[in-house]
């Protein structure tokens, strides 16, 4: 059998030559000439033009090699972070070492500070980068917020500042609480409290950190003035409504007005309490758990008390009486007081602190009221004389007139404060024209504070000798008109801050005025057995704390001078 013979379409090809250096090309011949149909080879052009394309391929690989290898050298090289050890987390136990290191307060810094390398905790109150190598930092100590500049620095430096260490530092949330090492500065700040001074940052660890927050120190900081502005200018700010504060009080309270009101209220207590110990007075602590009422049944929480019932203080007083009439002489108290009444006012509380004192009388009642009011004033003098800061950081917030006071207080009996309201037109609740007898309502309180501060130049005054009707139980009446008694209000911006008397110290009378507002004597035996046993006559007074903050700074609202206020509507936070 014969092979098949292959026809001419499947005649193979000879095999391609790889072409080098020393292969010549086949020749070429002229279209029609000899060897025509033969396959062509390439050009010499077209080697050379190959040639050139695969020596740029070439080089293209080496150069994209040589990038590659250089990404990953400065890859490795920034990953190897030699600031590393100058930032970061702390640990979540940071009390187990004494290192003996001073920390800075923001408070004392001065011109010797200029220089020192210093270490300081606070909080984070905000961040401003600027481009990829700086961000500024302000840092707030309670009411005093500084400003820190982090800057990245060479390798060569020894307090290196990485990209890494300023990208940890933008990334850190506001509020978180921070350990700051550095070199205090001489610097113009505008956006902070210290103006003449600045911290360059070498060291920052975040000690707690914090998540999401319910409002923003700053917007909560806003003075009203802001708000206006939003009606003329092209700007828009977040209002912190007072329930939204006190529902999230802790975060408020970092607020350095709030910081401001709180140091305030202390120094109060503590002008109220070194300037009795310095008259003489003894500091007592009386229990809040009672048996019975002090004032009247209908303003007291009852309590469950075992297989009985007891009642939360409403004050002091009775107390303070029995004190006395064991010899104490002069006694105060700082502490609760309880009040159960439904009064959802600007200055009404259902739980406050008393600010309270009781003492013997020598001759006249006015010997307390002396007292009390010489308290006051002490209080006022040392609260502009040592607190003008603070008193400043409040009114950037809450603007007010300079709360005025006389060196010698204005004391107006009872009668002439309402001749003043009705010569000006005041009106009882029913519209009638005020008669001299009647109990002074909170409207014509202010108005009285009014017409006092027009006339006399003065927010702070007393009235004196109030109707017998509308005063406690406990209160002497006047000796020479018996619908009168020896009893005083003490006003702060025509709001009242302080009630007081002199007390019944006669056991018998004091049981028939008990029968006469509806107390049955047996129901307050304890404290009726005191005047048995013999107490010399006394007087004293019981003074808001809270209030009394409000009104000198004019707040607005006693919740704002109250840590975690109490009301109708309130028990938390």
């Amino acid at each position: 059998m014969s092979e098949p013979v292959p026809n001419e379409t499947q005649a193979t090809a000879p095999a391609a030559v790889p072409a080098t250096e020393t292969t010549a090309p086949a020749p070429t011949t002229d279209a029609g000439g000899e060897g025509e149909g033969a396959p062509a080879g390439p050009s010499k052009n077209e080697l050379k033009k190959r040639a050139k394309e695969a020596e740029k391929a070439k080089k293209a690989a080496e150069r994209a090699a040589r990038e590659e290898a250089e990404k990953k050298q400065r890859e490795a090289k920034e990953a190897e972070d030699h600031a590393k050890q100058n930032y970061g987390k702390l640990p979540l136990h940071q009390s187990q070492e004494r290192n003996g290191q001073n920390r800075l307060k923001f408070a004392d810094l001065n011109e010797k500070s200029v220089g020192q390398r210093v270490i300081f905790r606070a909080r984070l109150h905000n961040m401003r980068p600027q481009g990829a190598k700086i961000v500024f930092l302000s840092f707030r100590q309670q009411t005093l917020t500084l400003q820190g500049v982090l800057v990245v620095s060479g390798d060569k430096d020894e307090h290196q500042v990485s990209k890494q260490m300023l990208k940890y530092a933008t990334l850190i949330p506001t509020e978180t609480i921070v350990l700051v090492e550095g070199v205090i500065k001489s610097a113009e700040v505008k956006s902070c409290t210290i103006q003449n001074y600045e911290v360059g940052i070498q060291k920052i660890f975040t000690a707690v950190e914090v998540g999401d927050l319910p409002f923003s120190v700053d917007d909560a900081a806003r003075p009203e003035s802001d708000f206006q502005r939003m009606e003329t200018e092209d700007v828009q700010f977040a209002r912190v409504a007072l329930p939204t504060r006190l529902d999230n009080r802790v975060m408020d309270l970092r607020t350095p007005t709030n910081q401001a009101i709180f140091r305030v209220q202390s120094a109060v207590c503590n002008l109220f309490r070194n300037y009795l110990d310095s008259q003489g007075f003894l500091e007592i602590h009386s229990p809040k758990l009672q048996g019975a009422a002090t004032e009247s049944g209908a303003s007291v929480f009852k309590v469950s008390y075992f297989n009985g019932t007891a009642f939360l203080a409403q004050s002091p007083q009775l107390a303070k009486q029995m004190a006395i009439a064991g010899d104490f002489e002069r006694v105060y108290e700082i502490g609760p007081v309880f009040r159960a009444e439904d009064s959802n006012t600007h200055r009404h509380m259902t739980e406050f602190t008393g600010l309270d004192l009781e003492m013997a009388i020598e001759e006249h009642y006015h010997e307390v009221l002396e007292t009390l009011d010489s308290m006051l004033l002490n209080i006022f003098k040392g609260l502009k004389e040592k607190f003008s800061n603070e008193i400043e950081v409040i009114r950037k917030q809450f603007p007010c007139e300079e709360f005025l006071f006389l060196e010698k207080t204005l004391v107006l009996p009872f009668k002439e404060g309402m001749k003043m309201l009705r010569e000006a037109g005041a009106t009882d609740s029913e519209g009638n024209p005020i008669g001299e007898m009647d109990d002074m309502s909170t409207e014509n309180e202010k108005f009285l504070g009014r017409l006092v501060r027009e006339k006399y130049k003065t927010d702070y005054f007393i009235l004196d000798k109030f109707p017998l009707a509308i005063r406690p139980f406990y209160t002497m009446p006047d000796p020479t008109d018996p619908t009168l008694s020896n009893s005083y209000d003490f006003f702060m911006r025509g709001e009242e801050i302080l009630s007081g008397a002199q007390r019944i110290h006669d056991p018998a009378f004091l049981a028939e005025r008990m029968k006469a507002a509806g107390i049955e004597p047996a129901s307050m035996s304890g404290y009726l057995d005191a005047f048995k046993l013999g107490a010399p006559p006394h007087g004293g007074g019981g003074i808001g704390l809270e209030r009394v903050v409000m009104l000198f700074l004019k707040l607005g609202n006693i919740r704002r001078a109250s840590l975690f206020p109490r009301d109708p509507k309130r028990l938390n936070p």
